[in-house]
């Protein structure tokens, strides 16, 4: 039983892993690791999730395994962290994702075990035979029936305020979009940035009259307000991500994209010439930039050859 030896390695040395991190934090352990605390390694989480995320879009698997190990250091390391003061342990936080893995799972499981683990939003819930679409929707039902006072909270709570703006963007799009509140397809959305790009423009066009009318007054005082303009660019970045997600786009994952190409086409911008880019007239650098979007096309899509 391959998988099941399996298993009970993964036990095994996941037992061994918390027990070096308690080594660690403990009486004689490193001096740095004693000295860390929640907030000295918030920073180290973020880059380690982005390191999975770099190692899986690069399909790069040997490096995948260590990052995972290295993000998994985090979670050991917070618990260790927690368990010091009494907050809690490594084994009631694993307990508790068993718990809400079952719970959340009750086609899986069963109607029982997953009542049994806390689902309090079983009645009436299709839990056979369902597909996918189904199943994400009985996760939310039960997840919303798991948080205290639910009936008097907005559907959006449950999207975090730490998120970074994109994914708070997206995930605040998709909430509404299960109550109803969406636009019937694309194409609304489509028109929907039209509006906000004019709105936008009539934002730019006041901002820059009243700053010269500003110009000319010795009797001008800053506002207090919000700026117009970077209110309707919020608009107009908001209504971008929820047509990502009517298109089936992870945003973020379609900027992280554009990024890396960015990176790649501005580097062969540099090496295609031996006078530095910020020597270089706008048309020129217009014309290195179109140079290496072609070079990067030939690549991708080389022309046919004539037999």
């Amino acid at each position: 039983m391959p998988a099941a030896r399996d298993h009970a390695d993964a036990g095994r040395v996941f037992a061994e892993a918390v027990a070096i991190m308690a080594r660690l934090r403990g009486p004689g352990g490193c001096p740095w690791d004693r000295e860390q605390s929640f907030d000295s390694i918030r920073k180290y989480t973020l880059e380690e999730t982005y390191e999975v995320l770099d190692a899986i879009e690069r399909r790069d698997w040997a490096n995948l395994k260590e990052e995972l190990g290295d993000l998994l250091l985090q979670v050991l390391f917070y618990a260790e962290m927690a368990a010091e003061p009494g907050y809690f342990t490594i084994a009631q936080v694993v307990e508790g994702l068993n718990r809400k893995l079952v719970r959340r799972h009750p086609h899986v499981f069963g109607d029982e075990a997953s009542a049994a683990a806390g689902n309090s939003a079983s009645a009436g819930m299709a839990t056979s035979g369902i597909d996918a679409s189904q199943v994400l929707r009985n996760w939310e039902q039960i997840k919303w029936a798991e948080k205290p006072g639910a009936e008097n909270q907005s559907l959006l709570d449950s999207v975090p305020r730490s998120f970074p703006a994109l994914m708070e963007a997206a995930k605040l799009g998709a909430k509404a979009a299960k109550v109803g509140f969406d636009w019937p397809d694309a194409e609304g959305v489509f028109a929907k940035l039209g509006e906000e790009i004019a709105e936008l423009r009539e934002a730019i066009a006041t901002r820059d009259l009243n700053a010269s009318a500003k110009s000319n007054s010795a009797t001008s005082h800053a506002s207090d307000s919000e700026d117009p303009v970077a209110g309707e660019l919020g608009d107009l970045l908001f209504t971008v991500v929820n047509l990502a997600r009517r298109l089936g786009v992870d945003p973020e994952l379609a900027l992280r994209q554009t990024n890396r190409k960015f990176r790649r086409r501005f580097a062969a911008m540099e090496v295609a010439t031996e006078i530095p880019l910020e020597r270089q007239p706008p048309e020129q650098l217009d014309a290195l930039w179109a140079g290496a979007k072609l070079a990067e096309a030939t690549v991708e899509h080389p022309p046919e050859i004539a037999p």
